[in-house]
């Protein structure tokens, strides 16, 4: 891509998207609620909603839309990430209506086609719909096919309609297979937008401008040089109100197949011939069938597994997670998990990646943690340095957007004596920005037609290759000793080993 076509592209993704209608299909939901809603106003206020714009909300609560917009007006209220605008509200509530009705009722549909063609009449809005589906999974498959028997899903010539999967995407392999094919029955793989959410965090997108857009790093990005990848995502809070996803889900499967190795595929990712959307996609889906299947003798030693006990948490006593509400009382659920995987090419032959994620952890942070090798010590050798620390560039994603790099330096003094200094940028502290939640970007991204950011079916399906034989003999083999790691810590012993066995730590010490 030449750089006029790069500038034409960015001025683009600055603009408002063309006329278009949102639908929301679990509009009364949580994930409605905190996230959605207040990301659309996020827009508004950054002039980046187009003017002919409409939302209709679907669920099984009985509502009017004057109610649904006094419901999503609190939530907006609660949530924005800055000051509440009451004038942009208003152009905001205007927009919002609301159907009710159950996601496998085909009647559904048909107040919500008799809907759509009122508020299109009455907007001017052409026919462009997104469909956001912020339900539980069972439901994903079901409302793509009544969108498809309903004729909602085909797009008059000209106009597009877009459907935006929310993770996860299948429980396993052999669901993620099964629900792409779903899909795709009656959808078109340039109509699918599997979204998560941690690809519209500033740092995550910036990666690929850190690694392809500076001469410095690109050179040593490989085995050379990496000794290894940590990638970490840890959450202070527990299961909070989703017991009844979690406990049938596991942060396993809620967050590796999809977060985790998302994060590692941008890490690990060839340069694209450009930024286009499909090169993005195939160099990822190219990372992630690479990734090295662990036989089941292997998982034992390479994945760790963790529920939290009781303890404290942020300055609080907390309970453990068997004492939450809705949690069976000898859950075998786990809370935590790391895993050693590797990527089986040539640039990261030899590289492991150690992946961890969990709840009620000692702090709140997400981070991708590049650990270099050591230069020789011979250097050193008649001096007091008896040891050289890795130098260590870490993206952090969460909740301090920003990059660090770590290194060493001579302490002041007659000696030679080496202590780690730390550069650190901050995205906040450089910019100024809009304080955002994350989906901005994502959602702008579904209206204006860019996938580079979503996954594709061959991507969700490889990662879940990968998982398999952990979840196998993990059922095989239920933990017997949960809970193993106290709230408030940096998770079970068993993670520590993980890389004690390889003769390195976690970044962190914990």
């Amino acid at each position: 891509m030449s750089a006029e076509a790069a500038a034409a592209a960015a001025e683009l993704a600055r603009r408002p998207s063309g006329p278009c209608l949102i639908v929301v299909f679990g509009a009364t939901g949580d994930l409605t609620k905190r996230l959605l809603m207040p990301s659309l106003y996020n827009l508004k206020v950054s002039g980046l909603l187009p003017d002919r714009f409409a939302i209709v909300g679907v669920s099984n609560v009985e509502h009017t839309s004057q109610s649904f917009r006094e419901e999503m007006e609190a939530a907006a209220r609660e949530h924005s990430t800055g000051p509440f605008d009451p004038g942009v509200w208003t152009w905001f509530a205007e927009r919002l209506h609301y159907v009710t009705g159950t996601f496998d009722d085909p009647a559904t549909f048909e107040r919500l086609q008799q809907r759509l063609d009122i508020v299109e009449k009455e907007s001017s809005i052409p026919g462009n719909h997104l469909y956001y589906l912020a339900t539980a999974p069972a439901f994903i498959g079901t409302i793509a096919e009544r969108l498809g028997a309903a004729g909602l899903a085909a797009a008059p010539a000209g106009l597009w309609r877009r459907v935006v999967v929310e993770k996860p995407f299948g429980r396993d392999l052999g669901s993620a297979v099964e629900l792409n094919r779903r899909l795709k029955h009656c959808l078109e793989e340039d109509q699918i937008y599997r979204i998560d959410h941690y690809m519209g965090k500033e740092t995550v997108q910036n990666l690929m401008v850190f690694r392809f857009g500076n001469g410095i790093f690109e050179p040593i990005w490989n085995r050379r040089y990496i000794d290894h990848v940590q990638i970490t995502a840890a959450e202070t809070l527990g299961v909070e109100k989703r017991a009844g996803y979690f406990e049938g889900a596991g942060t396993l499967r809620d967050m590796v197949p999809n977060h985790l190795f998302q994060l590692l595929a941008l890490t690990a990712m060839e340069p694209p011939n450009s930024f286009a959307a499909e090169a993005v996609r195939d160099e990822k889906a190219k990372i992630l069938s690479a990734l090295q299947t662990p036989t089941q003798e292997a998982v034992l030693t390479c994945a760790v597994r963790g529920q939290y006990g009781a303890g404290t948490s942020e300055g609080r006593d907390v309970p453990a997670y068997r004492a939450e509400p809705g949690v069976a009382a000898e859950s075998r659920t786990e809370t935590f998990a790391a895993l050693k995987v590797s990527v089986d090419n040539w640039r990261w032959a030899g590289v492991p990646f150690y992946l961890r994620t969990g709840k009620r952890l000692r702090e709140r942070s997400t981070r991708i943690s590049i650990h270099f090798r050591r230069p020789p010590l011979q250097l050193f050798r008649h001096t007091g340095v008896d040891a050289l620390d890795p130098n260590v560039l870490t993206v952090h994603v969460q909740p301090d957007e920003g990059i660090s790099l770590r290194f060493g330096a001579k302490i002041p003094g007659p000696s030679v004596d080496i202590g780690d200094v730390e550069m650190k940028f901050k995205y906040a502290e450089y910019f100024g920005a809009r304080p955002a939640i994350g989906y901005e970007t994502l959602l702008h991204d579904c209206m204006i037609g860019d996938q580079t950011l979503f996954q594709r079916a061959d991507m969700t399906e490889a990662g879940w290759r990968v998982i398999q034989p952990v979840l196998d003999v993990w059922q095989a083999l239920p933990a017997r000793d949960f809970p193993n790691y106290a709230s408030g810590s940096c998770g079970p012993r068993e993670s520590d080993e993980l890389l004690r066995r390889d003769g390195r730590a976690w970044d962190d010490g914990g």
